[in-house]
């Protein structure tokens, strides 16, 4: 039982993290989520938004950071 509660301690934080940096990337002037190549479809009653730059963009930026990590813990 007590793994457990720190697992979700550990998840809390991450959570917590991944806020606090969704916050600070909204105040630049990065224009995640309005590249070239998002979708976004205005109808008469609703929106379809569909960020795929951005999600392309993102999937490489992690793709090379997780490969820069696991070169140096080796």
């Amino acid at each position: 039982m007590a793994d457990l509660g720190k697992v979700l301690v550990v998840v809390g934080v991450a959570l917590a993290a991944g806020g606090l940096l969704l916050i600070l990337l909204g105040r630049t002037s990065l224009p995640l989520g309005r590249l070239p190549g998002d979708i976004v479809y205005r109808g008469k009653n609703s929106t379809l938004y569909f960020p795929l730059a951005t999600s392309i963009l993102l999937s490489v930026v992690l793709s090379i950071l997780f490969y820069v990590i696991s070169r140096f813990r080796r």
